[in-house]
């Protein structure tokens, strides 16, 4: 009777357990472009499944909202390629930190994520409860390497996935353990997405391709 018992409370258990979000992320027009300079975007080439990047000495992003139901999400898989690269650069300084892919994950916590959502990136990426990791192909760096950002100072780091280079690869992170080694504590809600590429510092031109981006 225990044996059958115990068997039954863990069916109930899985029944009412909440089911675990994964799913294909889509590059559609729910990704934004945003431009940093009047002068200097990248172009990107939304094919569902896939992003294409051309940037011609540029700097620009793509960003979209996730939705709440993803908002747990702690880990993420893509593939990426490069065929023309920039220059290994130092990521770790301003103004001469270009790579040729780098991917967003913007974190907030709950309430915050709530009372915010609909916000331009460039709102987000300045908000004091923000938590960005920005995973990289490029620079100078060791596959591993975890770097303060720039840019967002203690809000966000850079994780260096690939070295300056051409070639493909296929990636698969966790989320929930980067986060805390890079910030301390339990990761707090996946709200969005973005995708860069950033030739300017170093008058450079890249040619890439992101596919089969998928968060769980």
């Amino acid at each position: 009777m225990r044996i059958v018992l115990s068997a039954a409370l863990a069916a109930l258990t899985c029944l009412s357990a909440p089911a675990a979000w994964s799913a294909p992320v889509s590059f559609d027009e729910s990704w934004k472009h945003q431009r940093f300079s009047l002068f200097s975007r990248n172009e990107y080439a939304r094919r569902g499944g896939a992003l294409d990047v051309a940037s011609d000495g540029a700097v620009s992003l793509l960003y979209r909202e996730l939705p709440q139901s993803a908002w747990r999400a702690s880990g993420a898989s893509w593939s990426w390629q490069v065929s023309q690269s920039v220059p290994p650069t130092d990521l770790a300084r301003k103004g001469g930190d270009d790579r040729n892919l780098a991917l967003y994950f913007v974190f907030l916590p709950e309430a915050e994520a709530e009372r915010v959502a609909g916000s331009r990136v460039t709102e987000l990426l300045s908000n004091d409860a923000v938590r960005v990791l920005v995973y990289v192909w490029g620079g100078e760096h060791a596959r591993g390497a975890v770097l303060d950002s720039p840019y967002l100072g203690a809000r966000g780091k850079t994780v260096v996935l690939r070295g300056a280079g051409t070639g493909e690869a296929r990636e698969s992170v966790d989320l929930a353990a980067d986060y805390a080694r890079a910030f301390g504590g339990q990761a707090t809600s996946l709200v969005g997405l973005a995708v860069s590429g950033d030739s300017d510092d170093t008058d450079s031109a890249i040619r890439a391709r992101i596919m089969g981006l998928q968060v769980r």
